[in-house]
């Protein structure tokens, strides 16, 4: 029994030391797998230039590309594919078990693209493989996405590529989100909804029903609240593509028609384009229905046009 106590005061006392000194904070992987602060298991693919920190826990069944730099403290389990230049912050749990009692233990994958940032105390889920719900066994996240703090991504989740998860956004089991999305802080997303790229979801948002591509969606129940204008700029769409979308959406959110009629007047009236045929369809696809329409601000049920400049 002493030995042991003198073994763990002697690994504290490393501990410390490391935590005091920068330059043992953060060593390049492909010079030591190992200072007795990580658990890295021998079998894990990690590429070249990758600083991880101490603390951190890094399973076999794991793939981590060139110049990530991965915090102290961080979890890495098996099925997490990492790609290259992604910076994980302390706390994080990548390619966790899904939260999932239909998942039986069957090998699955959290895929995690290139330039990706994930903040502190975020829980990425890997997958699970269930052909009712067209679930292959992979949780996908795009490039260059932002997870703020406290994110979570349940199983079989696919997050477009640039998107912006504020912090403690919560992501039920197989919801969609396209490109270029920016969901508010503590947004909450059922299960299977899809969400359009170029979406803005406003802070404290429940969302229950698919919100198709280019709007803003705010207020509860959540509802239309226009183009995203801003991001659509940013984006480089052009004045003309902006004026289109809002041609379709007002005839979509706006003029109190049902969904039928709205898509009659749609592909009857408004000109052609690859934004009308791909919002044509996602609406078509909606399984789980559309958010509602456009409401005035004091809550009366009058339908009224937002204010476009």
């Amino acid at each position: 029994m002493k030995k042991s106590i003198d073994v763990n005061e002697a690994n504290i006392k490393a501990c410390l030391r490391a935590l005091l000194d920068p330059a043992q904070q953060h060593h390049s992987i492909s010079m030591s797998y190992s200072n007795g602060l990580r658990v890295i298991h021998p079998n894990a693919q990690i590429g070249k230039n990758v600083h991880i920190g101490p603390f951190t826990v890094i399973e076999e069944d794991v793939v981590i590309g060139d110049n990530c730099h991965i915090a102290n403290g961080v979890t890495i389990l098996n099925g997490a594919r990492i790609g290259s230049d992604c910076k994980i912050f302390p706390g994080a749990v990548i390619s966790a078990v899904p939260q999932d009692l239909k998942y039986k233990g069957e090998q699955t994958t959290l895929e995690l693209g290139n330039g990706c940032i994930v903040r502190e105390c975020c829980t990425l889920n890997r997958g699970t493989i269930n052909p009712d719900y067209n679930a292959d066994g992979r949780t996908i996240i795009g490039d260059g996405c932002l997870l703020m703090a406290y994110v979570h991504v349940a199983h079989d989740c696919i997050i477009g590529k640039r998107s912006i998860l504020a912090n403690n956004v919560t992501l039920a089991g197989h919801i969609e989100i396209g490109d270029f999305a920016r969901l508010g802080g503590m947004v909450a997303v059922h299960q299977f909804v899809r969400i359009g790229g170029h979406v803005m979801i406003g802070g404290g948002s429940l969302v229950r029903k698919d919100v198709p591509p280019y709007v803003m969606a705010a207020r509860e129940p959540l509802s239309y609240a226009g183009v995203n204008r801003v991001g659509l700029r940013r984006a480089h769409f052009t004045r003309e593509q902006i004026h289109h979308l809002e041609d379709i959406f007002r005839v979509l959110f706006v003029h109190g028609l049902s969904t039928r009629r709205a898509l009659e007047i749609i592909e009857g009236e408004i000109t052609p384009s690859e934004f009308r045929d791909e919002i044509v369809l996602f609406v078509r696809n909606a399984e789980r229905g559309l958010m509602k329409g456009f409401r005035a601000m004091n809550g009366s049920s009058k339908v009224a046009e937002p204010v476009l400049d």
